[in-house]
């Protein structure tokens, strides 16, 4: 049987999606009432813009184990401007997010190993199933309500690092899921 470059495409999605792991058993259509809506830790972020905007502070929730990262923001009403959720992804990789179950728009930020952003998805259709991801390994994904990405003047090459490494002045080099500060 001859696969063709689309299948091939494909399959590799699906064997590098965090949408669900294939050791889960399918959910058939039972859904997960909003009450049970996941809120985690947060977590300080900083954004830095270079030399056409002044850096900015963010404080977002992170989902560090595979569990809080395969539910994420599903069945989340709250969000509000400000808030958001950071999926480190150490070490890289190339993740599969959608937005089943997730009721509202998000922006979705594909960061790379040096902090910089590889792709910004601005706009994302609550509840599609379509896969949505960066075409290179990345360290982590920031997801925040639709619209945040353009109100902070985010743009792909913006930095992110995230953690308690952003509050020293010239940090070292760090790569761990809660302290990100690429050199």
């Amino acid at each position: 049987m001859k696969v063709g470059p689309s299948l091939l495409v494909g399959a590799l999605l699906a064997g590098c999606s965090a949408q669900k792991p294939a050791d889960k058993p399918a959910d058939h259509g039972v859904s997960v009432s909003p009450a049970q809506a996941q809120h985690l830790r947060k977590i300080s972020l900083l954004i830095r813009h270079g030399e056409r905007a002044p850096d900015g502070r963010l404080i977002v929730e992170i989902a560090l184990t595979p569990e809080q990262q395969e539910r994420g923001l599903m069945h989340r009403t709250d969000l509000k401007p400000g808030d958001g959720m950071l999926f480190p992804m150490l070490p890289p990789r190339m993740p599969s997010f959608w937005m089943k179950d997730t009721p509202a728009s998000l922006d979705i930020l594909f960061i790379r190993m040096d902090g910089g952003v590889e792709k910004i998805i601005a706009g994302t259709k609550p509840g599609d199933r379509t896969p949505l991801f960066a075409e290179i390994p990345v360290a982590g994904v920031l997801e925040l309500p639709a619209g945040e990405a353009q109100a902070l003047a985010l743009d792909e090459g913006d930095r992110i690092s995230w953690g308690a490494c952003i509050e020293e002045r010239r940090p070292a080099r760090v790569t761990a899921p809660d302290n990100f500060c690429p050199g």
